[in-house]
């Protein structure tokens, strides 16, 4: 599927709940694609990326910045506190902020450095040990924290579980947000990503149906 099928997608489905058009962000995840995928997609226009690594995105995307204007890249995966100052130097936003050690290591460096990336706060809606997260019972308490820090909380996002209905995560991270006066819900892959639409989502991640299957070898 092309990028600009995938985008139809979007405006289709806002279109059809009755949001506005261009309301929800495509984050194209770019992770693991070779770099001629991606100049390809760079070159059809698409702004917006998004990373697993730190390190994958330090070796990528500094040389695109030189060569393309306006790009933004957003971090998605976990963020380790040893490499938060480098994550600040490299991403617009970070979508996986998760615990108290990095919140507050992040403002340490927005005191240091003078700024700080969006954040989006992390919630495990799923309850997956292997996965990270703050919990649903945890999270408002720990947006509160966020936000005595003085960090920018622009939004939540979650990975439902495989095998459930992801339209139930949507729905439970959308509550979480309501309930605290946050506007920004990063949620949705390439394969529910219009049912996130259709749930709120301002933001969604779609990579392998933009760029092709990965090739992890």
């Amino acid at each position: 599927m092309s990028l600009s099928e995938i985008t139809a997608h979007i405006r289709k489905e806002e279109n059809r709940v009755g949001r506005p058009s261009g309301d929800v962000q495509l984050i194209a995840v770019s992770k693991v694609q070779p770099n001629e995928r991606v100049e390809a997609v760079l070159s059809e226009g698409h702004r917006v990326f998004g990373e697993n690594k730190v390190q994958e995105a330090a070796g990528k995307w500094p040389a695109f910045r030189e060569q393309f204007e306006g790009v933004k890249v957003h971090l998605l995966g976990p963020l380790q506190t040893n490499k938060a100052r480098q994550a600040m130097e490299l991403f617009d936003a970070i979508h996986s902020l998760d615990r108290p050690k990095l919140a507050n290591a992040l403002a340490r460096l927005r005191d240091e450095m003078g700024y700080c990336p969006d954040l989006f706060i992390q919630v495990n809606t799923g309850e997956e040990p292997q996965k990270a997260g703050v919990l649903p019972a945890d999270a408002d308490a720990f947006i509160a924290d966020c936000r005595s820090l003085n960090l920018p909380i622009v939004g939540l996002m979650c990975i439902p579980p495989a095998d459930e209905e992801p339209s139930l995560h949507f729905a439970l991270l959308r509550k979480i947000a309501q309930r605290n006066g946050i506007e920004g819900l990063s949620m949705g892959m390439s394969g529910d990503y219009e049912r996130a639409v259709a749930m709120g989502a301002t933001h969604v991640r779609v990579g392998s149906a933009i760029f092709g299957e990965r090739d992890y070898s």
